[in-house]
């Protein structure tokens, strides 16, 4: 088993999209990428924080590959927006990807700019190195699936 952290807005739909993927065995909503240990929801929301709301993954790499996981990455969010995806604005809502090994960084690094091609605008995605993650709390992990909403900017068809 392997792990994947992605920051791509509001993490409920994020987490939703990725526990549909063949090969994820389990997801966490959560912060990471800020300056401040266990942040809380509020903290993170009031931007005092630095972390983006992001999902860590657990996936088999027997049925699923890290390069396909940074590509549903991409698909499932508009990868050219800053500090913002749909109705939600703020740096809790931008686009990273958190590696952890050199390997990872060096796939994320590669499909960003193989698919750059494919965007009008400059992908501002970050790709940068995980230090700490942090769950959310509990009424936060599995939203979607728990409540049937929340699937945020993430588009249905996506899913």
């Amino acid at each position: 088993m392997e792990q994947a952290i992605f920051a791509a807005g509001c993490f409920w739909g994020v987490q939703y999209y990725f526990d549909q993927v063949p090969g994820v065995v389990k997801s966490q909503a959560g912060y990471t990428g800020g300056h401040m240990e266990n942040p809380t929801y509020e903290q993170v929301c009031d931007q005092v924080t630095g972390h983006a709301e992001a999902v860590w993954l657990e996936f088999d790499t027997d049925k699923v590959s890290y390069e396909t996981l940074v590509r549903h990455f991409f698909r499932l969010h508009d990868p050219t927006q800053l500090n913002r995806q749909g109705p939600d604005i703020g740096d809790q809502y931008r686009s990273v990807i958190f590696y952890v090994t050199d390997e990872q960084r060096e796939v994320a690094e590669k499909v960003k700019a193989d698919l750059q091609t494919e965007f009008d605008q400059l992908i501002v995605t970050e790709i940068t190195p995980l230090h700490g993650f942090y769950p959310a709390e509990e009424y936060h992990q599995k939203y979607t699936e728990k409540t049937g909403r929340g699937a945020c900017h993430v588009p249905y068809e996506a899913i």
